[in-house]
């Protein structure tokens, strides 16, 4: 038996390429006798899983035998089932692939739920398997039951109770399927403990077809010829990219077109790196702490060519005042998505490693010879970019400046790392003064802004990538919610590298109390540096796990630290950079104003002028 649900029946797909094999063959013409247990632990090897980020319990244990003999399958033990879960969502960011999680019943399945949330806010190809009590008990409260698929139904793409063994192949194959297609999103398969015991006969592949979900994945060429049309006659176009960008795997099909419009391009959180930054059209990331000239870019525009975005309350600000002279070109692989916060003057459902090349080519016979003029435009925005270029100031109590810390890592260590952040400020800083030059090397928790994300999505990303340097930008706040993870990696030698940035303080929160509330700063103080008697000592901390550990007091320390760091690759790394609590996020718009009123410092708004 099953029972699941689907955000959108009619979702659209991409067809991503992936090291995960999407077509099966059956090991064996003849059905195999064997437990529901080994029959999950034989699907997953024969659906290309690698690696899996479990910690196991009552309910699940019976899964647990047979994975102790897979040769195939490399279960990472973890320290908390949520780390489990962000371990599969960086692992699914880096590679493209589907991530995978598991845990046992109750409170074990429970603390996956913020991961689901998070993964399902950012479009995240992830299935979750958790062990659930006997069918028989189900109900009665028994000891660690908790309806999980009733809680994953609102924050995960499809969710599954599976009762019967017969049923646990289609089921998992199944997930996989919606998992990676469509707008990718996590996926959820709730097995009981019976299911597991139970006998099955095993063949493969099974059928994964879900009834009213039909994957749309080419848009519609009248669309895209209209949407041609628009671009042609448009004088101030920007391309405005989202995460959807990236899952598409279409970088390369937007540069092209890119170049061809001359358009500016700007990137939100998740699409940091889907265009480079070092390009002469990128303008930044736009939103509440976007740059200057790319929101201005977004206000004074006559067309939004949107790709693979959702016109986010960060992004936009107040809705109604967002862009207010542009019309909106908007292609998503979710239909769902278009027309939801901001009218689409020409919707184009579809996959964009199809729909831009499409509509390249229509661009290219039919107005090869007539694209607009921008240099206007450029002139203007070239001087927005003059005049209120992104940077900072330090602060005058003579501590280190967290911009300057992230700008020499980004240097140091190069675009090839992966670069894996917390939430709040040392986010935001990340966003900005790390050089994003390629996709799939910036991860974050951006939609749902979990703290806590970064220690264990960094170690997912980086088992998933042992090749490539991977730094987890943390913050001292959110570094505490999740540390036990190192123990993890320094168990499973995982190298990562973890540069807390410290301010003793929730920095965010004190950002805002800062500004909206008088300086009045309640319970953001977290006493771990500054002269404090460091509660905990993270160098200390650090060497418990048995991480080396650094501790970089000032600017002057910085690129010597950095080294230092980059030079251990046989462990993890944890380097405690103490910096300023009084560095602050700008440019920021404040919540509830147009983006208009963005500010550059304290009460301190930009002159845009009249654009072209």
């Amino acid at each position: 038996m099953t029972t699941g649900n689907s955000t959108s029946p009619h979702e659209s797909s991409s067809s991503q390429p992936s090291n995960q094999q999407e077509t099966i063959t059956a090991g064996s013409a003849e059905p195999i006798r064997m437990t529901g247990s080994q029959a999950i632990v034989r699907s997953l090897e024969l659906l290309g899983v690698t690696d899996i980020f479990g910690l196991p319990g009552g309910a699940i244990l019976p899964t647990y035998d047979p994975l102790f003999d897979s040769e195939k399958l490399n279960h990472i033990l973890v320290r908390h089932e949520q780390g489990a879960g962000h371990a599969a969502q960086g692992y699914a960011i880096a590679t493209g692939n589907v991530g995978v999680c598991i845990a046992t019943s109750g409170p074990g399945a429970t603390n996956l739920l913020t991961p689901l949330a998070d993964a399902n806010m950012d479009s995240v190809p992830m299935v979750a398997i958790t062990g659930q009590v006997a069918s028989s008990v189900i109900g009665t409260d028994a000891f660690q039951e908790a309806d999980i698929v009733g809680m994953t139904m609102p924050i995960t793409k499809h969710s599954f109770m599976v009762r019967d063994a017969q049923e646990i192949p289609r089921c998992i194959a199944t997930a996989f399927h919606i998992a990676r297609t469509g707008r990718p999103g996590p996926v959820l398969v709730d097995i009981t403990k019976d299911a597991q015991q139970g006998m099955m006969d095993f063949t493969w592949p099974p059928k994964t077809e879900v009834r009213g979900y039909k994957p749309v994945t080419q848009g519609h060429i009248k669309q895209i010829r209209e949407a041609a049309r628009l671009i042609a006659e448009a004088q101030r176009p920007v391309f405005y990219v989202g995460g959807g960008l990236t899952k598409a795997n279409a970088s390369e099909e937007l540069m092209s077109l890119a170049e061809t419009i001359k358009a500016p391009v700007v990137t939100t959180l998740t699409a940091r790196g889907a265009f480079p930054d070092s390009h002469e059209q990128n303008l930044g990331m736009p939103g509440m702490h976007g740059t200057v000239p790319a929101v201005t870019a977004l206000q004074k525009s006559d067309l939004l060519i949107t790709l693979g975005a959702r016109f986010d309350d960060r992004v936009t600000g107040v809705l109604d005042s967002f862009a207010p002279g542009a019309k909106v070109i908007h292609i998503d692989i979710d239909p769902a998505e278009i027309s939801k916060n901001r009218y689409a003057d020409v919707p184009i459902v579809g996959d964009l490693k199809n729909v831009l090349p499409d509509l390249a080519e229509i661009l290219a016979k039919d107005y090869s010879n007539s694209l607009p003029d921008l240099s206007g435009w450029w002139t203007y925005l070239n001087k927005i970019r003059t005049d209120y270029p992104l940077g900072y100031v330090k602060t005058e109590d003579g501590l280190g400046s967290p911009q300057y810390v992230l700008e020499r890592i980004s240097a140091l260590t190069g675009p090839d790392a992966i670069y894996v952040s917390g939430v709040g400020q040392h986010q935001m800083w990340s966003a900005h003064f790390i050089k994003h030059e390629k996709p799939r090397h910036f991860i974050n928790s951006a939609g749902l802004g979990t703290m806590g994300y970064s220690v264990p999505a960094a170690m997912g990303a980086q088992v998933g990538e042992p090749e490539k340097v991977v730094w987890a930008i943390d913050g001292d706040g959110c570094f505490q919610m999740t540390n036990q993870e190192l123990a993890t990696c320094v168990q499973n030698n995982i190298p990562i590298k973890v540069a807390i940035i410290n301010n003793s303080s929730l920095g965010m929160v004190r950002q805002w109390q800062n500004l909206f509330y008088d300086g009045r700063y309640s319970n953001t103080h977290l006493k771990t540096g500054h002269g404090t008697e460091r509660i905990p000592d993270f160098v200390k901390l650090a060497e418990a796990y048995g991480c080396a550990a650094l501790r970089c007091e000032s600017d002057d320390d910085v690129d010597d630290t950095i080294r230092q760091a980059l030079e251990i690759n046989d462990r993890p790394v944890v380097v405690d950079f103490t910096v300023s609590p009084d560095a602050m996020v700008w440019p920021m718009v404040p919540a509830g104003v147009s983006n208009d009123l963005i500010q550059i410092a304290k009460n301190t708004s930009p002159d845009f002028g009249d654009a072209a």
